[in-house]
């Protein structure tokens, strides 16, 4: 009851919305045309309130491992088509993740208003920084921060 109260409050809610997206985007799924365009419609309408858009077409889009964890909701959030996370990331609020070819790796965390540029990888348990612009690709366990991309390693727990 309180998470549909919430829902209502934000204008967002979060299970429902990953769950008809992934009804639009996958080309496997039998759910009728129209109805995946009533989702498709209702997917941008949310989208369009949070001023956010997580790359959704008709059978086509960024792909989502897992649903990401968005601690702010989806206000300004940005993902091209052409573009893979992978499962259980954080992405902050006004982060943009540029189309094409772009991997995210497993348990990322991407700072609030983070921009991923094209053509970049980036590995796993890796966080990148408030405003950081990532130009490069980073290895696994590393941070990168700062505006002007530095990358700085971590050293791997176990």
């Amino acid at each position: 009851m309180q998470k549909k109260v919430l829902a209502w409050i934000h204008g967002y809610n979060h299970d429902k919305y990953w769950r008809r997206r992934n009804i639009v985007i996958n080309p496997q799924n039998k759910t009728p045309l129209l109805i995946k365009l009533y989702y498709l419609y209702w997917i941008k309408r949310i989208d369009a309130r949070h001023h956010c858009s997580f790359g959704t077409n008709v059978n086509a889009g960024s792909r989502f491992t897992t649903p990401p964890f968005l601690p702010h909701g989806p206000n300004g959030i940005v993902c091209g088509h052409d573009i893979i996370v992978g499962a259980y990331c954080t992405i902050y609020h006004q982060v943009t993740i540029a189309g094409g070819n772009v991997i995210i790796g497993d348990y990322c965390e991407l700072g609030t208003g983070a921009k991923i540029l094209p053509n970049v990888k980036i590995g796993n348990y890796c966080k990148v920084g408030a405003n950081a612009v990532v130009v490069e690709d980073m290895p696994d366990y590393s941070v990168c921060v700062m505006q002007k991309p530095r990358i700085i390693l971590k050293e791997q727990t176990k």
